[in-house]
């Protein structure tokens, strides 16, 4: 997973020098627990991505990447990065999968993405007590399992069948 995450900063840095005028958008799963890439999350994966990218006017594909540690795709959009942000979170928050989804939007010359906070946007909530997801996270309030359960019969509303 480090190397992954090595490989996903430096091509991030590439990007954003290459188009330095364009917004960056960094679109994966956050999905609990060691498994973190298999058929189901795939097929997961691509559904949402389609959704996000249906709602955008003008997008351009940089990659897609299917590694172990997770699916996840880069587009360059033509947007300023308050824009793009406030559409990522848009999407997080209105789609029926997008609770699943973690879309960074990376600004030119930073080393971190543009946050909810940034923007006077609410924090991220929980997927299943609806409090600030980071807080569950750190304290690790929920059980893996009653994550992936969640996460499973989203899945199976999705899709109509089992994972």
């Amino acid at each position: 997973m480090l190397a992954a995450r090595d490989q996903r900063v430096a091509f991030q840095q590439e990007l954003t020098t290459a188009h330095p005028k364009s917004s960056i958008a960094a679109i994966k799963l956050n999905i609990p627990g060691p498994i973190k890439n298999n058929d189901a999350l795939r097929r997961l994966f691509l559904a949402g991505v389609q959704r996000f990218e249906d709602q955008l006017a003008d997008y351009t594909v940089a990659a897609d990447w299917n590694h172990p540690a997770g699916n996840e795709r880069f587009l360059i959009l033509p947007l300023d990065f308050a824009t793009s942000k406030r559409a990522a979170v848009a999407f997080e928050e209105q789609d029926s999968l997008g609770r699943l989804y973690d879309i960074d939007i990376l600004q030119t010359g930073s080393q971190r993405a543009l946050s909810r906070t940034d923007l006077g946007l609410p924090k991220r909530r929980c997927l299943l007590c609806g409090r600030d997801a980071k807080d569950c996270a750190r304290s690790r309030r929920h059980s893996v399992a009653d994550l992936q359960a969640k996460i499973t019969a989203m899945y199976d509303a999705e899709f109509g069948d089992r994972v």
